[in-house]
């Protein structure tokens, strides 16, 4: 399927690390890095709101468009229940979620947003962990596909997937679900998926599984450097990676973990390699993740055209 952004003149933006924002700048104490609970709350919406306004000011500036993230990379059934929330609570939620950012979309309507329901890994986002079959993750990833395509999503993303299996079956969930899907993998320093496997393997296993079935491929939560080479040249599964949302650290994921505050990197550094990556890559979405904030997506919107 093809989405607004894949056509668009230049890359849509997106927002910068939710969490560690939140925790690490705003002081908001979020259990299990969990942001959707903040939902259930006026203040929490205010918080979300405010957390989210100044990259939407970004991309209008820019004139280009936005993928609004929904606030639910923790929103499935095993983070769900440790936060209290039963599988009725949590199509609930995650509903709530594509309504609240809808919302977001609504009250700038000069403004290109694309709604993105995000999905998030079972377990750890760096970690493998006890690892699903395809049949598993996509039974257990349906609450959520489910849940954003009634409450009219544009598409859903798997963010931070970290082996094949739960990524195909992410794609499988939505495809079920009828939704556009987007699958994003996290490499460790040597590029690798954390489970060990070779980025492009990874990708071309997905389409194979699927029948090429994610609209693009992304990566995310993973230093640029640490990206492996191979994306820049010139190969059938580097061009299926159309999206890029990188910490600003170049800690590795096992220091980030044992971080007591956030770190944001080198700035300029982190846009120059930005600027290589926009020179070889058809990327349709560029944003952030951990440590990155408006202050890192501004510098890459100053890349754009």
């Amino acid at each position: 399927m093809t989405l607004t952004q894949m056509n668009a003149s230049q890359p849509f933006l997106t927002d910068g690390g939710l969490e560690t924002t939140l925790v690490f700048h705003d002081g908001i104490d979020l259990p299990d890095f969990a942001a959707f609970p903040l939902l259930d709350s006026e203040y929490g919406r205010q918080r979300l709101s405010a957390y989210y306004a100044p990259y939407l000011d970004l991309a209008e500036l820019a004139g280009t468009g936005f993928v609004l993230d929904t606030p639910t990379w923790r929103a499935n059934p095993d983070w769900g229940t440790r936060l209290g929330y039963d599988a009725v609570q949590l199509a609930d939620v995650n509903a709530r979620a594509v309504g609240f950012v809808s919302g977001l979309a609504r009250a700038r309507p000069q403004l290109r947003s694309v709604v993105n329901g995000v999905i998030g890994p079972r377990g750890d986002g760096y970690v493998v962990g006890s690892a699903m079959s395809v049949a598993e993750a996509a039974e257990y990833h349906g609450l959520q596909a489910g849940a954003f395509a009634q409450a009219g999503a544009d598409m859903t993303s798997a963010i931070t997937m970290n082996y094949v299996e739960e990524a195909t079956g992410v794609a499988l969930a939505a495809l079920q679900a009828g939704l556009p899907v987007v699958i994003s993998f996290t490499v460790e320093t040597d590029g690798r998926l954390p489970s060990g496997q070779l980025l492009g393997d990874a990708i071309n296993q997905v389409d194979e599984l699927t029948d090429a079935a994610p609209a693009y491929f992304m990566i995310n939560c993973a230093h640029p450097e640490h990206f492996p080479r191979e994306v820049l040249r010139d190969t059938d599964w580097s061009k299926r990676i159309r999206g890029v949302r990188a910490n600003a650290s170049s800690l590795s994921h096992a220091e980030l973990d044992a971080a007591t505050s956030v770190d944001r990197g080198d700035i300029p550094d982190f846009a120059a390699r930005h600027a290589a990556l926009l020179a070889g890559l058809d990327l349709c979405v560029i944003g952030g993740c951990c440590g990155t904030d408006e202050e890192h997506i501004a510098a890459l919107a100053d890349l754009l055209p």
